[in-house]
């Protein structure tokens, strides 16, 4: 019966039309309604209409960010007030399913069942609400299972430039982790690669459980920035559910630079490397929507993309001071043809102590020394200049140089239970004592 008495009030309240005053770059500037930050407007433009999104607020007009085409938009257009934020299917019938940052189905599988709408505005759990993490979520891969731990409601980030293997190594995640949801978002993602990824490295058993949500880099910024709130607010929705979800992001980094364009478009002055404020903003507001709640986690899982292997660079630095850990793809490794190229020794997991036994923590630190020792003597080593006996620790990094470096290497298909990486760990930091 509400549900009726709100249709019929819809229905009774007068149509009321803005117009277009003008249109420059990103930017669409609408006088004559009255409309709120985040409401969708639609723009009756000469090739049809065109949805867009307020972003500011003027003194006689609002700007809105379209998320199609700008073609076909002239001064004059009539606007209509749509009553309020997009909204973006959430619920089972997602699961299998590779949308768009609207949710709309892009994979020719036919319309989505079994959802409800919802807007993508969610709000992060309160602080003494969050559970504390404390139960690993392992997710296939050696080196950060057992060397990098991952907890379940915990989030890292995984900083790389680019073509060394993100990807790559959420494909694996995906794949290995134990969640029984997982969702993706592929911000700015080549259109080239999308397909490569779902069907490839993907596979038809990581869909399976799997939502996928598309935003190629040759879309507007706003549907670059809308695909991560809208692929956050749909592992939200299974989170309420009661259940463990993974969601991973590629990349936060191109998340920043939509929301550079929105904001700079929008009137904001530029800040540090032309980022306005808004984007430090966004990024908290973002990232601690995942985590643990009440019932049920998000893990998240997000890539940066450092500019020009800067892992120091704005976003990166910004965004690795919010998350509860880093992973660092070195390129290095990745062109010596060691993949997943995760340099260990700048990797860090700020959960784990409370993820690891005492035993567990002692095989890590010996192999980390071991590797330490020989990062560090590497240059006298190539020149021949070290003497066989002058450090035990080092000569034991030598000798256990080949199965170290076995351990942390991993095929794509080569996807190790968590108690077998951690046993294959032991083996290694038992072979023989450490000096010192």
């Amino acid at each position: 019966m509400n549900g009726l008495l709100e249709q019929l009030r819809t229905a009774a309240r007068p149509l009321v039309s803005g117009r277009v005053v003008s249109a420059v770059g990103l930017s669409i500037d609408v006088a004559g309604l009255e409309l709120a930050v985040g409401e969708a407007v639609q723009i009756l433009g000469d090739d049809g209409p065109v949805m867009a999104e307020v972003v500011a607020l003027h003194a006689h007009h609002a700007s809105c960010m379209p998320i199609s085409d700008l073609r076909g938009i002239r001064a004059g257009n009539p606007v209509r007030a749509t009553g309020g934020a997009l909204r973006v299917p959430v619920g089972h019938g997602m699961l299998g399913r590779v949308v768009d940052a609207l949710g709309r189905p892009m994979d020719g599988a036919g319309p989505l069942r079994n959802v409800s709408l919802v807007t993508t505005d969610g709000t992060p759990p309160r602080a003494m609400e969050r559970e504390r993490i404390g139960t690993p979520m392992p997710l296939g891969v050696r080196a950060i299972d057992t060397l990098v731990p991952c907890g379940r409601g915990q989030r890292l980030g995984i900083f790389a430039g680019s073509g060394v293997g993100k990807s790559s190594l959420l494909s694996m995640i995906v794949r290995g982790c134990e969640a029984p949801v997982c969702v993706l978002a592929l911000v700015g993602e080549r259109g080239r690669e999308v397909r490569e990824f779902v069907e490839g490295d993907l596979g038809p058993e990581g869909l399976a459980r799997s939502v996928v949500v598309v935003a190629t880099s040759d879309e507007p910024a706003l549907v670059r920035l809308r695909a991560a709130s809208t692929a956050t607010r749909i592992a939200e929705w299974f989170r309420d559910q009661g259940l463990d979800v993974v969601l991973c992001m590629d990349s936060v980094t191109r998340v920043a630079m939509a929301q550079r364009e929105v904001g700079l478009a929008s009137g904001e002055p530029p800040a540090t490397r032309g980022y306005p404020p808004s984007v430090f903003g966004l990024m908290p507001r973002l990232l601690e929507r995942a985590g643990m709640a009440k019932t049920g986690s998000i893990t998240g899982l997000y890539t940066v993309l450092v500019d020009g292997d800067d892992l120091n660079d704005p976003i990166a630095d910004n965004v690795r001071s919010i998350l509860d850990g880093h992973i660092v793809l070195s390129r290095k490794l990745a062109t010596q043809g060691h993949f997943p190229a995760i340099d260990v020794l700048e990797s860090i997991s700020r959960a784990n102590n409370a993820l690891t036994s005492r035993e567990q923590r002692g095989d890590a630190i010996t192999v980390r020394r071991l590797m330490a020792a020989r990062r560090d003597a590497k240059d006298l080593i190539d020149i021949g200049a070290y003497v066989a006996g002058s450090n035990p620790l080092v000569d034991r990094s030598l000798r256990q140089a080949d199965v170290i470096d076995g351990f942390l290497r991993q095929d794509m298909e080569d996807l190790t239970p968590a108690q077998l990486s951690w046993a294959a760990l032991h083996a290694i930091a038992a072979d023989g004592s450490l000096p010192g």
